[in-house]
């Protein structure tokens, strides 16, 4: 195909490539065995000339309503898409479409593998599983024909009140920025925003940009009040971290960044993220994220030429686009500005090989198999890392030979351990697992007695004619337990939709929705866990037997009334259709590796709260003087201790800006019986002249296997990214004192070991 550029090309076919405004599953569907194209893509195809990319013709959920009696069936995935693309260009100019799909754990499609969510990949604090999970969705999705996948993982967790939490790796940009751009790196298998991407990967638009983890008060799309130096320490560096791994584009937010809304922000899109960056690539924005603008505009034609003079290159279901020609005409925006988006476009085509420059194709391609050993295996390590042991007073492992109740509202639900996003279960699920299915796998079906207890939300009446305060339902939690010897509660919150919910323009969940407590859509003004779910851990607990808290869910909770209920304590953010066999496992050996993502606060009154956040020069509340119940990190490690190697590390200034780094070591023991699996967590507090200091940062994380009664040194290579300033959203080299310790404190703790980056004359600012 002839080199194509957007000044070649008519003005009716630049404004289609813009434009992403159709859902796939409304422009083809699976008829009588066999994909039809529908009027409405006909109508678009003949509006346009084409389309620069279509979303969602795999999609499959309650707000596409598709499902395996009427969705594509997964092994016949690239003739639908194939029958789009016939249509395009043979009725169209002749440009092939981008086929867009929903990535955030697993590809939102019929029999795609589900992963945990993100916020438990953030508990396996993994970067290598990470970039292996990514490259087998990717290679997954290639073969289907998929083209770019949306990923979730710029969002940075700073209110647990935020539904869209499980989509977070952590609240801290350290981690999230190792994690998205290993998640980046393994679905492009690219270094670079310019490299071809081949037919075992898919271009990755990474979401969101930016701050929308810091919107008020938990809501989702709300402003980030938020200044330019928190803006670049928190929120930027997981963005920076995806243009290093050659990220194809990014997703603009819903919020806005002190006022300007992230897809009108020209600074942001413009500015940072292309003149500063150097990054060429594509920026799409949210769904219906340009239509938003109209009340920062007086018209569609003026709310597109606000988004494409900011930065836009492609929209989401919106209509404003469409308005593109009269923006022009009334000289809102250049034709230029224009090509530009199209030639970006056109430019992600050509990295695909849409335009002729075609990657080697998948080996089988359009193929739908039962998912590889290797697969599965990698699946269930993520699974099993994402489970955290925050507590145990000697309850664990269980006997092998124990009656075990297992109790709770989340004990036997299945999608209550999926995540947001997830597409309906094959009808054949041999692989998935609840905790009680599992334990009645591993100890027979005889030795596990079940009673939910309770609804998430409120007290549950199993009959018609019971109490509808839940008392039937807590005396069968009672006799579980009578007839136990130890009872697993297992409580926490679920993303479940249902083909019943109302649902609003963009797919969040609008109602009825009873019993869900998580996802888009689903923002909550109290994260303590609901008083129906605590009766039932204070039913076990009045049984007289050892209790086992464990809490699935995809936020942060209050944990504070469950504490005393409970012996042992587990978290587990969602583990994905194979979590149950993970909980099971730690429950029946007694270790887990995984450690907090993010911080649970010690009250609903106390958020948002962060093991980060600045040192404050005021006590903290007078009804609740502890902020943090359990800070990022936290774990329960019997036997497992670690120390920095003592002396200071000292590394100049300009040698850090071009590639010196100073060396930690941590020597790692483990004192018990057998190996251990342990993730390693470096934390620092920086120093720096006329700047509050963080009360703690992560510099970076380690995991290893230690042997029973062996040490092993683990090695920290701290370069500009773990030393330098993250004040602009780039690291920058300036000379700085940073205390550095692996313990649980989250205060710098006396002899802490001293990192210095130094100035020209070998000193800093801190020491002078």
């Amino acid at each position: 195909m002839t080199p194509v550029a957007a000044s070649a090309l008519p003005l009716r076919t630049r404004v289609g490539q813009v434009n992403q405004r159709l859902k796939g599953w409304e422009a083809v569907r699976w008829v009588d065995g066999a994909p039809r194209v529908t009027d409405v893509l006909r109508a678009e195809v003949d509006r346009w000339g084409g389309l620069g990319a279509l979303y969602g013709v795999l999609r499959a959920d309650p707000w596409s309503a598709v499902r395996w009696e009427n969705g594509v069936p997964p092994e016949r995935s690239a003739e639908a898409y194939a029958a789009v693309q016939e249509h395009v260009t043979r009725y169209g100019d002749g440009l092939p479409v981008l086929f867009v799909e929903e990535a955030p754990h697993g590809l939102m499609a019929l029999g795609g593998t589900t992963l945990p969510v993100n916020l438990a990949l953030g508990a396996g604090m993994d970067a290598a599983l990470t970039e292996e999970l990514g490259a087998l969705v990717a290679a997954e999705a290639r073969a289907r024909g998929t083209h770019v996948a949306l990923v979730s993982g710029l969002d940075v967790l700073r209110d647990p009140r935020w539904g869209r939490a499980e989509e977070c790796f952590s609240e801290d940009p350290a981690l999230a920025a190792a994690l998205v751009g290993a998640t980046v790196r393994g679905m492009q298998g690219t270094t670079s925003c310019d490299d071809p991407i081949d037919g075992d990967h898919v271009a990755v638009v990474a979401k969101h940009l930016a701050g929308q983890g810091a919107g008020i008060g938990g809501r989702n799309g709300s402003g980030a009040p938020i200044g330019r130096r928190e803006l670049g320490e928190l929120h930027l560096r997981p963005a920076f971290a995806a243009a290093r791994a050659g990220v194809s584009g990014y997703m603009a937010a819903y919020n806005d960044v002190d006022g300007v809304p992230c897809s009108a922000n020209e600074e942001l899109l413009t500015g940072t993220i292309r003149e500063s960056w150097g990054w060429r690539g594509l920026v799409m924005a949210d769904g219906t994220a340009i239509d938003r603008l109209r009340d920062s505009a007086p018209d569609p034609a003026s709310a597109a030429a606000l988004a494409l003079q900011a930065g836009v290159d492609l929209s989401l279901w919106d209509e404003a686009f469409t308005h593109l020609e009269e923006a022009l005409d009334r000289g809102l925006v250049s034709e230029a500005v224009l090509d530009r988006a199209v030639d970006r476009v056109l430019g992600l085509k050509r990295r695909l090989g849409l335009l002729g420059e075609a990657p080697s194709a998948p080996a089988a391609h359009g193929t739908q198999d039962a998912p590889s050993r290797d697969v599965v295996a990698l699946v269930e390590r993520a699974a099993r890392q994402s489970v955290v042991l925050v507590r145990d007073d000697g309850v664990l492992p269980l006997p092998g030979d124990a009656t075990v109740a297992v109790v709770g509202p989340n004990a036997d639900d299945l999608d209550a351990q999926l995540g947001d996003y997830t597409p309906p279960r094959p009808p054949a699920d041999p692989g998935s697992s609840t905790v009680r299915s599992a334990l009645a796998a591993r100890l027979g079906a005889e030795r596990v007695h079940h009673a939910p207890g309770s609804r998430l939300r409120g007290p549950l009446a199993e009959q018609p004619d019971e109490q509808p305060d839940g008392t039937g339902a807590l005396d069968a939690v009672r006799e579980a337990c009578a007839a136990s010897d130890v009872a697993v509660v297992v409580l926490g919150g679920t993303s479940r939709r249902s083909y019943d919910d109302e649902f609003a323009d963009n797919g969040a969940v609008a109602g009825p929705a009873p019993d869900t407590t998580n996802g888009e859509g689903v923002d909550l003004s109290s994260v303590a866990l609901p008083p129906a779910q605590l009766d039932v851990a204070r039913t076990a607990r009045a049984s007289g037997r050892p209790v086992v808290g464990v809490v699935v869910d995809g936020r942060p909770r209050v944990l504070s009334g469950l504490l005393p209920l409970v012996d042992a304590l587990l978290v587990v953010p969602f583990p994905g259709p194979g979590g149950g066999a993970a909980i099971a496992d730690v429950l029946l050996t007694g270790s887990a590796s995984g450690r907090l993502p993010a911080t649970f606060p010690a009250a609903d009154g106390v958020v948002p709260v962060a093991h980060d956040e600045r040192m404050e020069t005021a006590r903290a509340y007078a009804d609740n003087p502890v902020l943090r119940g359990l800070p990022l990190g936290t774990a329960h490690s019997p036997g497992i201790t670690t120390v920095v190697r003592p002396g200071p590390a000292t590394v100049g200034a300009a040698g850090l800006a071009e590639g010196e780094a100073a060396v930690v070591t941590v020597d790692v023991t483990n004192d018990g019986p057998t190996a251990a699996a342990v993730s390693v967590p470096l934390y620092g507090r920086r120093h720096e002249r006329g700047v509050r200091p963080r009360r703690r940062t992560l510099l970076g994380v380690r995991r290893a296997t230690v042997g029973p009664g062996t040490t092993t040194a683990v090695t920290f290579r701290l370069g500009l990214d773990e030393l330098g300033s993250w004040a602009s959203g780039t690291p920058t080299a300036v000379p700085v004192t940073v205390g550095v310790w692996c313990g649980p404190d989250t205060d710098e703790p006396a002899g802490a070991t001293t990192v210095r980056v130094t100035d020209q004359e070998g000193a800093t600012p801190w020491e002078r």
